[in-house]
């Protein structure tokens, strides 16, 4: 039993450039609340936060950069290389993320949390858990996910990879192995089949996409899409994308391994489509596609209203919205509370880094405060 009362706790671990943060996106798809506790300890050094001041008394000032945060480049390779500093960093940040963790499961309105941390085990976390769930994928398929996903060179690659212990150590104490070197549906399937037998009374059926009672020829609808809606969406995107390229079920699928779709539909018809993506408590919409019949007035508002509601459900701070200038220039986005900003003008560093990550050259960013209080605030 988990120290939680009433909630559900599965502890998400593996080493790096296993897909960690896949496997927790597809248990959110299936209805649990998730936590990157990693994104947290990033959280704990920003400026003012609480791990701040005894990272800099431990390690020095020189790793401030200009703006003055910490250089996690320069600390990370100052711990990797130094067993002792690591362990040293890692009493400071991990009671913060204890904290902040725990603070989010007990105001989380899900029944099912699960907690993302690669130091899971030696935080400590997995003993406040019900089930350790551990994912695993050959040193290869690590090798090459650093690489290409995370821009690493091959000698950076492999030292983290060696700096960490032997997968086999989790692997020897998991409750549940995902495999996840194959196909995202290989991975999808592990995923439900075990959801099904450790939450035996969550379903899995798809909302249907359209039913029969949908005869209103006006009647706008939003749904949360699933997986079992890759096909519809594949079709949507390839109607009305600019892009020109080709959109398949397929990429559908492993799109869901790093965002979730809401769906617009017309009477019987699928008109609009809105992918987004919550990180670290921030909610970011990246792809936004309305068939142009549709007039914006009527399909901005219950698209923005359900990604609003479901972003709340997560905790999210802030949501950021990702559109060409044409889209930006309607006058519906201010009465949705929404404004253009620029990343640097965000003042959190959570929130500027997920500015830049996603912010495109020709698009624009609308931002909204969803809450006031912030986890890990400034002290």
């Amino acid at each position: 039993m988990s120290k939680w009362a009433g909630k559900y706790v599965i502890g998400l671990t593996g080493n790096i450039g296993t897909g960690k943060s896949v496997v927790r996106k597809m248990l959110e798809h299936l209805g649990a609340y998730g936590i990157d506790a990693d994104a947290l300890a990033h959280r704990s050094i920003a400026r003012g936060a609480p791990g701040y001041e005894p990272v800099l008394q431990s390690f020095g000032r020189w790793l401030v950069m200009p703006d003055g945060e910490i250089s996690r480049a320069k600390l990370a390779k100052l711990v990797f290389s130094d067993p002792e500093a690591l362990k040293q960093l890692e009493n400071i940040i991990h009671p913060l993320v204890s904290l902040a963790v725990d603070l989010l499961v007990r105001r989380a309105e899900q029944r099912v949390i699960v907690i993302e941390a690669i130091k899971l085990i030696e935080a400590g976390i997995n003993k406040d858990c019900d089930s350790l769930w551990v994912v695993y994928a050959p040193p290869e398929v690590q090798l090459a996910r650093l690489i290409e996903k995370r821009k690493m060179s091959e000698a950076e690659a492999r030292q983290r990879i060696t700096a960490q212990p032997p997968q086999e150590q989790k692997l020897a104490v998991a409750d549940v192995i995902i495999r996840n070197g194959s196909t995202f549906e290989d991975t999808w399937r592990q995923v439900s089949t075990f959801w099904k037998l450790t939450i035996p009374h969550q379903s899995l059926e798809a909302e249907p996409l359209l039913t029969k009672e949908k005869t209103v020829s006006n009647a706008i609808t939003v749904i949360r899409g699933k997986p079992a809606h890759s096909v519809e969406i594949a079709n949507l995107f390839n109607r009305l994308s600019a892009s020109g390229q080709a959109m398949t079920p397929e990429k559908v699928m492993e799109a869901f391994g790093e965002k979730a779709y809401l769906l617009l539909t017309m009477g019987n018809e699928l008109v609009g489509a809105m992918g987004w993506q919550v990180e670290n408590l921030v909610a970011r919409t990246l792809d936004l596609l309305i068939d142009p019949q549709t007039p914006m007035e009527r399909a901005l508002p219950p698209l923005i209203q359900e990604m609003e509601t479901a972003s709340n459900e997560l905790q999210c701070e802030v949501s950021l919205i990702f559109v060409p200038p044409e889209l930006a220039k309607l006058g519906i986005w201010r009465i949705l509370g929404y404004e253009p900003r620029l990343p640097h003008a965000l003042g959190v560093q959570a929130w500027q880094e997920a500015a830049q990550e996603s912010l495109k050259p020709g698009m624009v960013m609308l931002f909204k405060q969803l809450r006031k209080d912030r986890v890990l605030r400034p002290i």
